[in-house]
């Protein structure tokens, strides 16, 4: 009897939990179902209609990511294609633009925060409309929010003080319109912090500067005024981004790791103090459009990483230090719109495609017909003739009080001897005991900033990414129909790549990858779940893996199966050598497959400790999708085969870790080559380097070496920057090869300037 009382009891158990774990996974597929009906169904998620298993098993794509853990939803992105306008919004929704007026934000909110276990959440450009409501706190765990470019308006919720564990908040491009709020530093963890383009008002907020984690601040394009305070304590601070504003005070300290400075168009006064002559890190620094005055500085033209330095459009008068001497790396300089006299240094006297320097609208005795009328130049000159007659005073009577000073000094000096020497006993002092402290090891600071990016990535990397599938060998032959040829898609150094069509109906591609020794499959897992997680838009995302014979954790195979996500479309090599007009790669098309590229290896280089390079950087390995958006193929194999670590196991290695990533500078360079010039015939480059390289110098030289397409359609100045940087990657000088970052800075820029032109152009064409 108690036999049958004991079965029934586990029968009943067993019955009442299978459906409680049933509808704990339903009820999160339809809490992401009702997600989709606030958000009025876009286009992004129509992927849910033709999906018919579990939502967490849905292939992450360009618009719409969901990750899942222990059966519940941890991240969700979804992006849409609502149009953003910033001057065509008064609060109530617009068709086409915003969310219809059926939408109720707190509703959303509600659902929304019923997915309690998120960690990841970014909505972006979805029309949502609407003040966002305290209860968004509901979602404690989240760590990482992104809700830009969407028509969000009021206060930024109070209650968000409370979601401690964020690290990064994103609210750009919305129509915030209070104060940007001082309990932001109850956000201890906070690293990344971008408000940019609201309509935030009032002061900087202090309370800013006690989040000693900040690493990058964008508080651009918003109307906040006021001072700035003291940003010293702001230790980890990277990127400080506050252009156009209404900030009207003197610049004040700021911290010594900064790498980029961005202050233009404010109404910042008072002289650039010397303190900034301690920024070493510093590469990009604008603080044009404000209402400086004295001179230039000759510290800012030779900080040791500065590559560009915009002082254009302020109050700037007198002459530049001359000799000056100007840093190797700094490519740009614009000190133009100022009211500067005297002659051009020769290191700013002209410009080349290594440096780039813009100096009309001053008062120079160089290039007269582009500097101001001689009635200004007059007035400034007599001007700097009154402060240097101030100067000169200032100097005699300073000098005229130290003389006074001295003597009285002597004076008392003279006295007091005489006292001490009628004195019968004299006292011997004592002499000090030394104690010397040992100093603390210092850490360099390149090796603190490569930390903290570091730490960023695979913090990101860590939380999104599920462990690496382990996929069976019967899996992948089923998939790839037992390896055909049909099946082929190339065959390159490091093994044959195959098309596959999982069970699922997910589209793959398998590569078999040789290995050049044995490892052991335990060493091998380890390394192919860092891999796997090394998830960025701009790489190929790394599904699992199939080790030899389903091999056991201490076996050791030399050849794996990597199973990647499958893109459609072509290689960027042979995108390149399109000649249909509709089909051929425009100089700004270009552009962006290069940024893209460019952030991908960037995050290659700091996304993994001790970093991923020799990522195989060639055009065919760069694959574009349907949309066109680049994505790097077999990347990370140093990860794969040990070779970082062998470098990181010798003496000199941090010496080792720069010589790799000039080698992947490099290797970029010839696809910034190839995006110039067409596809280099394999095996020429060399010859190409030795031959033709010296034509991109004269206007005659690029039209017979560049590609005809990029003549058309780019403007010279965005141009003269990608060849520039190109020179710069290639150099056979490994030292002065740019770093990934300044790559990627020069490459945005030269889009900004096409983007310019191709606006100007259009607008002339249609008046």
């Amino acid at each position: 009897m108690g036999s049958l009382r004991f079965f029934l009891i586990i029968s009943l158990s067993w019955i009442l939990f299978l459906p409680f774990t049933h509808q704990l996974q339903t009820s999160q597929t339809q809490i992401l179902l009702q997600i989709r009906k606030h958000l009025e169904f876009p286009s992004s998620l129509e992927v849910m209609d033709a999906f018919d298993g579990d939502l967490c098993n849905v292939s992450p794509s360009r618009n719409m990511t969901i990750a899942c853990q222990d059966n519940v939803v941890t991240e969700l992105i979804i992006k849409g294609d609502k149009p953003f306008d910033f001057k065509g919004f008064n609060g109530l929704p617009i068709l086409n633009q915003t969310l219809s007026e059926r939408f109720s934000m707190d509703s959303f909110v509600t659902t929304l925060s019923r997915l309690s276990s998120l960690r990841v959440l970014g909505l972006i450009s979805l029309g949502i409309w609407g003040q966002l409501p305290d209860k968004i706190h509901r979602l404690s765990s989240l760590e990482f929010l992104d809700l830009s470019s969407n028509y969000i308006y009021g206060q930024i919720p109070p209650k968000i003080s409370t979601m401690v564990q964020l690290y990064s908040l994103v609210l750009d491009a919305n129509f915030f319109n209070d104060t940007v709020p001082d309990w932001i530093d109850s956000l201890t963890n906070l690293t990344f912090l971008s408000l940019k383009s609201n309509r935030l008002k009032g002061q900087f907020p202090s309370s800013l500067c006690k989040i000693r984690t900040l690493a990058d601040v964008y508080l651009s394009h918003n109307e906040i005024s006021g001072e700035l305070p003291d940003l010293s304590a702001l230790a980890n601070l990277h990127v400080l981004d506050i252009r156009e504003n209404k900030l009207n005070s003197v610049l004040p300290v700021m911290p010594k790791g900064l790498v980029t400075l961005l202050l233009s168009k404010n109404a910042l006064s008072g002289e650039i103090p010397k303190h900034f002559g301690q920024m070493d890190q510093l590469q990009h620094l604008d603080l044009s459009s404000n209402r400086l005055t004295g001179s230039p500085p000759p510290f800012l033209f030779n900080l040791p990483n500065i590559t560009y330095l915009n002082l254009s459009s302020n109050l700037m008068s007198g002459t530049l230090q001359n000799p000056l001497s100007c840093s190797a790396k700094l490519g740009d300089v614009d000190i133009s719109d100022n009211k500067l006299t005297g002659t051009l240094p020769s290191c700013l006297g002209s410009s080349s495609d290594k440096r780039m320097v813009k100096f009309s609208g001053n008062c120079f005795a160089t290039n007269l017909q582009h500097q101001h009328e001689a009635s200004l130049c007059a007035e400034s000159l007599a001007g700097t003739g009154e402060s240097r007659r101030k100067e000169k005073l200032l100097i005699v009577a300073f000098i005229s009080g130290a003389i006074i000073v001295i003597v009285l000094l002597a004076l008392g000096v003279f006295f007091l001897y005489r006292r001490l020497c009628k004195r019968t006993v004299q006292e011997q002092p004592v002499p000090p005991k030394v104690v010397q402290e040992s100093s603390p090891a210092t850490v360099p600071s390149e090796l603190l900033a490569n930390a903290r990016l570091i730490s960023q990535a695979m913090k990101l990397g860590a939380q999104t990414v599920p462990v690496c599938r382990s996929f069976s060998f019967q899996e992948l032959r089923e998939a790839t129909k037992n390896f055909d040829k049909s099946m082929l898609l190339g065959e390159g150094s490091i093994g044959k790549l195959y098309r596959g069509k999982l069970e699922n109906g997910t589209l793959v591609a398998i590569r078999c990858l040789v290995l050049s020794k044995k490892y052991s499959v335990q060493n091998l897992k380890v390394r192919l779940d860092v891999l796997s997680k090394l998830h960025h838009p701009h790489l190929v995302g790394l599904f699992g893996h199939c080790m030899e014979g389903d091999g056991h954790d201490n076996s050791n195979v030399n050849q794996v199966l990597l199973v990647y996500e499958y893109v459609s479309n072509r290689n960027y090599r042979t995108l390149l050598s399109e000649t249909f007009p509709e089909k051929v790669l425009k100089w700004s098309d270009r552009l962006t497959i290069l940024i893209g590229v460019a952030k991908a290896i960037h995050f290659l280089h700091t996304g993994v400790i001790p970093g991923s390079f020799n990522n195989g950087l060639k055009t065919n390995n760069i694959l574009l999708d349907e949309h066109r958006i680049p994505k790097l193929s077999d990347y990370g194999m140093s990860i794969i085969t040990e070779e970082s670590e062998k470098h990181e196991t010798k003496g000199e290695s941090t010496k080792s870790r720069r010589n790799l990533v000039e080698n992947d500078v490099y290797n970029f360079g010839y696809i910034l080559l190839e995006s110039l010039v067409g596809p280099i015939v394999t095996g020429k480059e060399e010859t190409f380097l030795l031959n033709d390289m010296a034509s991109f110098g004269s206007t005659d030289g690029r039209r017979r070496i560049v590609d005809p397409v990029v003549l058309i359609t780019s403007s010279q100045e965005s141009l003269s920057r990608v060849i520039s940087i190109t020179k710069k990657c290639i150099s056979l000088d490994a030292a002065s090869r740019p770093s990934f970052e300044d790559v990627l800075w020069n490459l945005q820029y030269a889009a900004q300037v096409q983007a310019s032109a191709d606006a100007e152009q259009k607008s002339d064409s249609a008046s």
